[in-house]
């Protein structure tokens, strides 16, 4: 059967390797992607189509899909909650909505491991933590608010097999212009990875990540195959401040954690980074992810760990990479 797939969000990080990853099995006979604003760059079996999931009528948009995999988000501007709340919330809304008029029979949902609730650093939780989120944070409140919406609408919509995915960290060469603008701002270059003398070791600081292209690998099989429910998506190994060190060539020098959210929320109020000092928070308190089940119930794995992830990504950064969609676009001066 030659199955029709809905992607929103589908020029960004994910997008991308979600719709290379789609149009490479042959079970899927086309993609559309929806975009807010139209890319250059393009794939087999992709027609792009331009929407604001905030405002566009996407009934139309979703009549006939086979599954709808919800990717859109917002994460700036974050001193805008308003307007990132109306695209990841309300616009959310509006997409589980349509899914449920269209008839579209599964929905994907790119949550995250964002919305789980502060969980442990020495071990690893399964897809039945909490999801109550960090309140400091927009991102955070907003992933888990979605969630809170999904609980409701699977009761409402029994019809409807619903996946959550729920990964860690996403990084991917041709992300790494993105990534600095969405996090960095204007003031850090991509050079100036070359010259990182000291990784602060600080409390709580074990993260975990995973190439943008495994976690297209899961949201493949999770939007053909059967499974409903969250599902957490991760690599190893955990990333600390010693595996951070070695992939700069810094040295490891431990901080308490005030010692580095401080200048970064002077940097927040002086406007020189987009970046909100409770992000900072967040992924301090961030639990580690068990991906028992996306590994027996899925038949996934990661083909990178990572650490490779996160040294595309540097690399990436060194060299301003991106790609041709306007989320996405290179840095022009990486240097």
């Amino acid at each position: 059967m030659s199955r029709r797939i809905v992607v929103t969000g589908a020029s960004g990080n994910v997008g991308t390797s979600v719709v290379r990853e789609l149009a490479a099995d042959p079970s899927v006979g086309s993609i559309t992607g929806i975009a807010r604003r139209r890319p250059t760059w393009s794939c087999d079996k992709l027609t792009w189509r331009t929407a604001d999931v905030a405002h566009d009528d996407l009934d139309p948009v979703f009549a006939g899909a086979d599954v709808v995999i919800h990717l859109a988000w917002m994460i700036q501007p974050a001193r805008e909650p308003v307007t990132t709340w109306q695209t990841n919330v309300l616009g959310s809304i509006r997409v589980f909505d349509a899914v449920a008029r269209a008839g579209v029979p599964s929905l994907v949902y790119a949550s995250s491991v964002g919305a789980y609730s502060p969980g442990p650093k020495d071990r690893t939780v399964t897809e039945d933590w909490p999801t109550h989120g960090w309140p400091g944070a927009s991102y955070t409140r907003e992933k888990s608010y979605v969630e809170r919406v999904l609980d409701a609408y699977e009761q409402a919509h029994p019809d409807v097999r619903v996946v959550r995915m729920r990964p860690a960290f996403l990084f991917k060469r041709e992300s790494a212009s993105e990534q600095r603008r969405l996090f960095a701002g204007p003031l850090v270059r991509g050079g100036l990875v070359r010259f990182v003398p000291v990784v602060p070791d600080l409390p709580g600081l074990r993260l975990q990540a995973l190439h943008t292209d495994d976690a297209a690998r899961a949201y493949r099989l999770a939007a053909l195959g059967d499974i409903r429910g969250p599902v957490n998506l991760a690599a190893a190994p955990v990333l600390d401040a010693h595996l951070l060190a070695d992939l700069l060539g810094a040295r490891v020098v431990k901080l308490p954690a005030w010692a580095v959210r401080g200048p970064l929320a002077a940097a927040w109020w002086l406007h020189a980074t987009p970046a909100a000092p409770g992000l900072f928070d967040a992924a301090l308190r961030l639990p580690l992810l068990d991906t028992t089940r996306a590994r027996t119930e899925l038949g996934w794995h990661p083909e990178h760990d990572a650490a490779d992830a996160v040294a595309e990504l540097l690399g990436g950064l060194r060299d301003g990479a991106g790609m041709a969609t306007p989320p996405l676009t290179p840095d022009r001066s990486p240097a």
